[in-house]
């Protein structure tokens, strides 16, 4: 393929400019995000870039920031020129103008200039808009309704939903209005009949007593001049409502865990075209009442009477005079209302049922064919009073009634009473949700038809960015069935399940999948938020909580090992996707606090010898999870993390200019591992543990199947956390081998295990033995779900089996659970082959695993914040054919499989005549080779 410089010419008013370079800045964000709102003071600008030519880098860019699109034409800047700029940077740049008011509207283009020195095109323009800085800014107080004496039921108190409305007059022609909006609970907003916006279960789950989050809305097209209506329904949410399994243990507090009462505070802003303002707020003045949706909760469901409708009640003219006045409540002077930093949740897509089937007692069964996280649109024509109820589950028992026992307390039932339209009836819970693929209903007249159920798939709207396919569908059906678990599961925060009574941000779960989800979507903002929820969360004593937020759903939740190290993963994760060093400077007095108390806890010894965390419940925290067999000591596995954190702080401390914290971590890490080999290894080098310190087992997660180090678990984790010496990695690898082995070549690993084991094996040179557990279908495996009928990703191993049903069922088994796709990174990163090298994916590694039998073509895409990489291979005979995608400014390193080095050509010719590919020493297998952007087409003998 030739590549030629393209020589560009541009037209601007009577001066003509010639460019000689086609490198032109595309997808322009801020704060990770097109065209948001922010109130980052100085907001980071990201670019990608586009050429034609091969090899292409950026040398220089420069940024234009104007208040205005009509200066940017003009190439004028009133807040910010940046002017050339010598560098590749094109993500993380910070802004650096004059300093931004609230509401200001920001334009912004770059121009970047190639490795030849020579100015590409402008970019198109983009823009951010700055939102409401500080308090002093809202004008508006929080109203509410108490409605909670209107609560009725013994064990579920659910009130009413409350309705607000105020009418105003618009006194002239509008040029821009602005809403913004936030609540403690939820809250669905209207104005002159339409809901304002697509996003849902807005503001989000924080510690409202720390922060609020709001969301701003151009509402410009919605209003009029002369009267318009505003009106809003709020509900409990995650401020008031149930949370978790409080009500399932007991706990003394099963609701109301941040406030009892909803509450709502908004702020209309009129720019009118003649220059003057006006602002309407929420106060007294706004009418309030109660009405159709008697009851509305995150866990138990929704309940709407028709007949109690309000018709037109956010429209001009409706008559509230039986409506009374809203009470005012005080803030918090302590509490923060800042801007929604992450993605909100929307609506992803419709399911049409598959099929709906009788049932007895005048139910039917729809089967919308994917268990996901949403709610269903209802169709229904009946008589006045006539109640249907949808009842929601995942799997049905194996004589097709539908299975509910694992929600638990959840009661997870919406109802819709009809007021008999001889046109029929529409109807969509607003504020909650349910985990299902299956949706029982009863109270139809007449026999439904497949539309009278539609599913409504609600998720964070985390941008897609990755893909993943073979030639092998039970391992296409495995990733399919990762992405809709993640998909379920990426809920405002991450969420360990979407159907039981939990539903909780649970800290090892999200530690361990976090390299897998950044595969799959773009979490940057996702994470922006989470993070600030798990700092929030933090603990006294400095250790990170088990899940965040984090209200005290049972009293004996604290801390754990492997699920507290969240607070240091996530955001190591974040920068070395990313390249955010800003997510390191804000959190770092967080994490050095937590590494201190783990310095502590460890009583200067730096490993942590059986029995070390028998405070907590449980015994040892939890511990690797759901794993099969003896269970590997839970203190062993906390020195592991340890060490591991220990070196992710060296590597962070680098990365943002603290070269004696890096210098103080890196020895941290090395005295770790020495202590843990000393206590936790025999002459040999295999590991050990004295089991007889845990006794009988009592209070520790599986305690009765006893204790052992020389596990599946612990090598991998060893392994994977680099904290064995170069001449034992070898050797733990060769025994995590053999203990697969005599396991009958099966994995035995759980929560904490999972994502390690294949990797490990990997980079131990046991690439057919970790292509053998991928491709298993005997249980324990991934494959075992999916033959057994899973489209998701199950909790247990074991949750269901065809012709025998359930393990477990009533307890801890959902069958929408992420922890176990963890392999999702080793499908990315090894089968595929893709590994970030610098943070942010500037430079990478391309070094795909050949199977030997079973997978003969694997192919992949992954969007990082450079741009698109692809990689896929395929055997023909005793050929390999690797393709590869390289985004601009960015180096590549492919490994090239073959057994002969000068077999090895780039699109026909060999790779050693072409001036773009850097050959490097042949060496186990591989050729390696450096380049830069471009697409290529290696062949090779194998």
């Amino acid at each position: 393929m030739l590549f030629i410089a393209c020589i560009i010419t541009l037209q601007l008013g009577a001066k003509s400019v010639v460019m000689a370079s086609d490198l032109k800045p595309v997808n322009l964000r801020t704060e990770y995000k097109v065209n948001p709102v922010t109130d980052v003071g100085k907001p980071r600008l990201s670019w990608e870039l586009t050429s034609l030519v091969r090899g292409q880098t950026q040398s220089a860019y420069q940024l234009l920031v104007a208040s205005s699109p009509e200066q940017l034409v003009a190439d004028k800047a009133d807040l910010w020129n940046s002017n050339k700029v010598a560098g590749n940077a094109t993500n993380q740049v910070e802004y650096a103008g004059k300093p931004l008011a609230a509401r200001a509207i920001c334009y912004w283009k770059v121009r970047s200039w190639d490795k030849n020195g020579e100015p590409g095109p402008w970019s198109a323009i983009a823009k951010w808009e700055m939102g409401l800085l500080t308090k002093s800014d809202w004008k508006a107080e929080w109203i509410g309704n108490d409605l909670t004496a209107l609560g009725k039921g013994k064990t579920y108190h659910l009130p009413p939903a409350p309705f607000f409305r105020k009418e105003t007059q618009l006194k002239g022609l509008i040029k821009r209005a602005r809403l913004y909006v936030t609540s403690l609970g939820l809250y669905e907003f209207q104005i002159n009949g339409k809901r304002v916006g697509k996003d849902y279960f807005t503001p989000g789950w924080t510690d409202y007593n720390k922060r609020v989050y709001y969301q701003t809305y151009d509402v410009t097209a919605n209003l009029k001049t002369g009267k318009n209506a505003l009106g809003a329904i709020l509900s409990d949410g995650w401020y008031a409502g149930y949370l978790g399994y409080a009500l399932l243990v007991g706990n003394p507090v099963v609701r109301n865990f941040y406030g009892s009462v909803p509450l709502l505070k908004a702020q209309l802003e009129v720019d009118y075209t003649n220059g003057e303002k006006e602002i309407i707020t929420t106060d007294q003045s706004w009418k309030t009442n109660h009405g159709p949706i008697l009851e509305a909760d995150i866990l138990n469901g929704e309940t709407h009477n028709a007949n109690l409708d309000f018709d037109n009640w956010s429209i001009v003219g409706y008559d509230d005079s039986k409506w009374k006045k809203s009470g005012t409540y005080p803030d918090k002077a302590e509490r923060k209302i800042e801007v929604y930093p992450g993605n909100p949740i929307q609506v992803f897509q419709e399911l049409k049922a598959k099929t709906v089937t009788p049932k007895s007692g005048g139910k039917y069964l729809f089967d919308l064919g994917q268990n996901f996280a949403g709610v269903v649109r209802l169709k229904v024509k009946g008589n006045k009073g006539d109640t249907i109820r949808l009842k929601f589950g995942e799997v049905l028992f194996p004589n097709g009634e539908l299975m509910t026992e694992n929600l638990r307390k959840a009661r997870a039932t919406d109802t819709y009473i009809l007021k008999g339209s001889k046109d029929g009836e529409t109807w969509t819970p607003k504020f909650t949700y349910h985990g299902f693929q299956y949706v029982e209903v009863a109270g139809f007249r007449t026999p439904p038809r497949l539309d009278a159920i539609t599913g409504i798939v609600l998720t964070s709207a985390t941008p897609s960015t990755g893909s993943f396919s073979t030639d092998n569908l039970l391992i296409n059906k495995l990733y399919q069935n990762i992405v809709w678990t993640q998909r379920s599961n990426y809920f405002d925060v991450p969420t360990d399940c979407p159907q039981r009574d939990e539903r909780l941000g649970w800290t090892g779960d999200a530690q361990a999948y976090v390299q897998s989800a950044a595969f799959n979507t773009d979490i940057s903002a996702f994470y922006t938020k989470w993070l600030v929820d798990l700092n929030d969360a933090q603990r006294a004593d400095h250790s990170y909580p088990i899940y965040a937020p984090a209200p005290n759903v049972r009293k004996t939740d604290t801390y754990s090992p492997g699920w507290s190290e969240a607070g240091i993963i996530c955001p190591y994760t974040i920068y070395k996707t990313y390249g955010d060093t800003r997510v390191i400077r804000e959190f770092w007095p967080n994490m050095v606090a937590y590494l201190k108390f783990m310095e502590a806890k460890s009583k200067g010894d730096y490993v942590y010898k059986e029995g070390s965390f028998e405070e907590i419940s449980p015994k040892g925290g939890f511990g690797d999870w759901l794993s099969v067999g003896k269970k590997t000591p839970p203190d062993m596995l906390a020195t592991m993390y340890y060490g591991y954190v220990a070196s992710m702080m060296a590597e962070m401390a680098k990365a943002i200019g603290k070269q004696d914290e890096s210098a103080y971590y890196t020895t941290i890490f090395t005295k770790i591992k020495q202590a843990f080999l000393a206590h936790y290894t025999d002459e040999t080098g295999k590991f050990k543990t004295n089991s007889a310190a845990y006794g009988n087992g009592d209070g520790y997660v599986d305690g009765d199947m006893g204790f052992a180090g020389h596990t599946q678990t612990a090598y991998a984790n060893a392994i994977y956390m680099h904290m064995l010496k170069p001449d034992l990695t070898q050797k733990a690898g060769n025994w995590l081998v053999e203990l697969i082995k005599a396991n009958n070549n099966k994995l035995s690993t759980g929560f904490l295990g999972v994502k390690p084991l294949l990797p490990a094996l990997s980079s131990t040179g046991h690439s057919d033995e970790a292509y053998n557990l991928l491709l298993s279908t005997d249980y324990p495996s991934w494959g075992f779900e999916v033959v057994n009928g899973a489209n998701t990703i199950w909790e247990r191993w074991n949750s269901y089996i065809k012709g025998k049903g359930f393990e477990n069922n009533a307890g801890m088994n959902s069958f929408n659970h992420y922890a176990f796709g963890s392999v999702n990174e080793w499908l990315f990163e090894y089968a595929a082959g893709i590994q970030v090298g610098e943070a942010g994916y500037r430079t990478f590694t391309i070094k795909p695993e050949i199977a030997r039998l079973g997978i003969k073509q694997v192919k992949a895409t992954y969007h990082s914040i450079n741009g698109m990489i692809t990689t896929a291979w395929k055997k023909d005979g005793s050929s390999i054919q690797v393709q590869v995608t390289v985004p601009i400014n960015t180096i590549a390193t492919v490994f090239i499989p073959t057994i002969n080095p000068t077999t090895v050509l780039e699109a026909g010719k060999a790779v050693k005549t072409n001036s773009a590919i850097t050959v490097k020493a042949y060496k186990d297998g591989y050729l390696p080779v450096e380049i830069g952007s471009g697409v290529y087409q290696f062949t090779s003998q194998n």
